[in-house]
């Protein structure tokens, strides 16, 4: 194999080896911030954690606290389940909650609709399939796709509790989804392309799996266009979400150049110097 190609090995097990990590760590109570992805705020000591002697609306409240209980640096404020309106989790297995390494809420910004099928890229423990199951109501479905055996256990396990019928979670990577061509109206991502190896192929994929029309909403963390590869690796680890990101243009171009239209990427908050969660947006032309 090639240096390269070694590398993005490397990498890519890096990544499966942390959230393998952060899956154990939820479903045998012993989640803490620093198996989690780097520098996230919600269940780590400042919040008094989520024990499991807490009644599930105690756990709740504290999985998703609020950021001044954490300080209020931005990077604090820019990852985990904090970032889910409590009323958004309703009804949700506090597992799905506590196992949430996202950096937004890409159910809320994806206007989906009653009978659409959804694909999440790198659905972890299984959050945002959940809540786009209860969106698109019975007649529309929701697919998961995560490469990490630990993290579709436990959401398969969320997946029960629930009892959710009209979701799938498939093992796979997000550079080679299972599904068929046009499988899907909507494909949502949160926090995950950041840390693909090869985002060309990510991309790709997603227009490949979406009916004419279709659309994507997606978290990321993003770069600004004048910090360089060497700049955003300063900022924070590959595993942390930082390292990995695009910058605002090369996210816009390599949504174009396979297709997309209507292209837009939109900074939330800042995640690093520089680096800001965003919402990414798009849409597979009708022809």
């Amino acid at each position: 194999m090639t240096e390269n190609t070694n590398e993005s090995t490397g990498l890519r097990e890096q990544v499966r080896a942390r959230y393998a990590q952060a899956a154990t760590a939820v479903k045998t109570g012993t989640r803490n911030a620093d198996l989690l992805v780097e520098d996230q705020c919600c269940g780590s000591s400042c919040c008094g954690g989520a024990p499991a002697d807490r009644d599930e609306t105690e756990r709740a409240e504290a999985s998703c606290c609020e950021s001044s209980c954490c300080g209020d640096t931005a990077t604090e404020r820019s990852f985990g389940a904090g970032l889910y309106d409590l009323a958004d989790a309703e009804g949700l297995p506090i597992e799905a909650i506590e196992a949430s390494l996202g950096c937004g809420n890409p159910t809320a910004v994806a206007e989906l609709r009653e009978g659409e099928r959804v694909l999440d890229l790198g659905s972890g423990g299984g959050i945002d399939v959940l809540l786009s199951a209860k969106r698109v109501g019975p007649t529309g479905f929701a697919y998961g796709v995560d490469m990490t055996d630990e993290m579709l256990e436990l959401a398969e396990a969320n997946k029960a509790k629930a009892e959710l019928a009209n979701v799938e979670f498939l093992k796979g990577t997000i550079e080679d989804v299972p599904l068929p061509d046009g499988a899907v109206d909507v494909v949502i991502s949160n926090c995950v392309i950041n840390l693909s190896v090869d985002k060309p192929a990510v991309l790709a994929e997603m227009f490949r799996v979406l009916t004419p029309g279709g659309r994507i909403g997606v978290s990321d963390v993003v770069a600004e266009d004048h910090l360089t590869g060497e700049q955003r690796a300063e900022r924070g680890s590959y595993v942390g979400c930082i390292a990995g990101a695009l910058s605002r243009s090369e996210y816009l171009d390599g949504l174009t150049a396979v297709g997309f239209t209507d292209t837009s990427v939109e900074f939330t908050h800042e995640a690093a110097d520089g680096m800001h969660a965003a919402i990414v947006r798009a849409t597979k032309p009708t022809a």
